[in-house]
């Protein structure tokens, strides 16, 4: 495997509804000297694809209901931000001590269904993720082929907790151009033992490592990751929802 750099791509604006996100980062490439090449991937975050594509909610423009009044008063939250997210959940894993954690439509389980209000450029909004971050990924790659003529591959991401361990992490919510995992079932290691379900969430992985050169405060939502190459057929982020059949905790 060749050695994987990581690059940061900063200097964007504060994106609006409509804005042609994939020229925008061309130009930002192109300002820090350097061009796609072949095998380059970008890890783009989730906000910036979702003010795009105009996945913004005014809270002034919010009713809440009678179940987001009732979890408001229990935890001192705004029952308008709490409307805003069970408005894109399809079910309540569970609310406890004012915590959240929903399925989305996405089938995605996370805190508030993704639903942000830090850096949504406007105070009292909130920012929604893609209806269909694959298709935000395919539709980018598009883009940059469309403007460019080079076919990079394309990582939406966004910043979720994780089960049984302290921290959050950037993970895969959107992919264009690359596989989910790595697959190893069938394979043998150094001593002879069949691996049986070893399954490599790799562009999670690449999420995650992206997240290190863009950080949550530093107004860089983008890295050109340049050097990693798989050969596996191309696959959507959909890989990574497990199926409720398989689902032990369900």
């Amino acid at each position: 495997m060749p050695d994987v750099t990581l690059i940061p791509i900063d200097g964007l604006p504060e994106i609006k509804p409509g804005d042609d996100l994939a020229a925008m980062l061309v130009g930002r490439v192109r300002a820090a000297g350097r061009a796609f090449e072949a095998g380059d991937l970008l890890a783009i975050a989730q906000k910036v694809v979702s003010k795009s594509e105009g996945r913004i909610r005014r809270l002034a423009d919010v009713v809440p209901g009678a179940e987001a009044e009732r979890m408001a008063a229990e935890s001192g939250k705004d029952a308008r931000s709490l409307q805003v997210v069970l408005d894109e959940t399809v079910r309540i894993v569970r609310w406890q001590r004012g915590v959240l954690i929903v399925e989305t439509r996405h089938g995605f389980v996370c805190a508030n269904a993704g639903v942000d209000r830090s850096n949504a450029g406007a105070p009292d909004t909130v920012v929604l993720l893609p209806v269909d971050p694959d298709a935000s990924a395919t539709r980018l790659r598009d883009g940059f082929r469309a403007a460019t003529g080079a076919t990079v591959s394309v990582v939406v991401t966004d910043t979720f907790g994780r089960a049984w361990r302290e921290g959050h992490t950037n993970v895969a919510i959107g992919i264009a151009g690359l596989p989910a995992l790595k697959r190893y079932v069938g394979q043998r290691d150094p001593e002879g033992y069949e691996l049986r379900v070893t399954e490599i969430a790799v562009a999670d992985e690449i999420a995650g490592a992206a997240e290190l050169v863009m950080g949550k405060l530093d107004r860089c939502p983008v890295a050109l990751v340049r050097g990693f190459t798989l050969d596996e057929p191309a696959e959507t982020a959909q890989e990574y929802v497990r199926p409720a059949d398989r689902d032990l905790f369900r």
